[in-house]
């Protein structure tokens, strides 16, 4: 059964950091590739990055660029996302994906809440 499951967020105020995880189990995460989601209330699905386990290339979505990294820990099954200079405007649930482009497995999220 594949499993997908974050962790790490929280409240943090303007300009703080934070680290998400997300641990797979159930299928290679080496092998799929990666991508990390976010939706804010009433606002649609916004990608946020994604990273190529094999050739370890990564993109960003464009509001994150330079605040956000996306790394995994192969060994481990593990894809992190870490977060900083937070702003507001990053509040949301974070969601990790299965793939580069084609995601067939998706976690339950974690809510990232920054205030001002």
């Amino acid at each position: 059964q594949v499993q997908l499951v974050e962790s790490g967020g929280g409240s943090v105020q303007r300009g703080g950091s934070l680290r998400l995880s997300c641990a797979a189990s159930g299928f290679t995460s080496s092998t799929h590739g990666m991508s990390w989601y976010r939706q804010a209330l009433g606002k649609e699905c916004e990608l946020v990055a994604s990273i190529s386990t094999v050739t370890g290339l990564t993109r960003y979505g464009a509001s994150v660029t330079g605040r956000l990294t996306i790394f995994s820990d192969d060994a481990n099954n593990t894809l992190y996302l870490q977060m900083n200079n937070l702003k507001p405007e990053d509040t949301a649930v974070y969601v990790c994906c299965s793939g580069w482009s084609k995601h067939d497995y998706w976690g339950q999220g974690t809510q990232v809440t920054v205030s001002t």
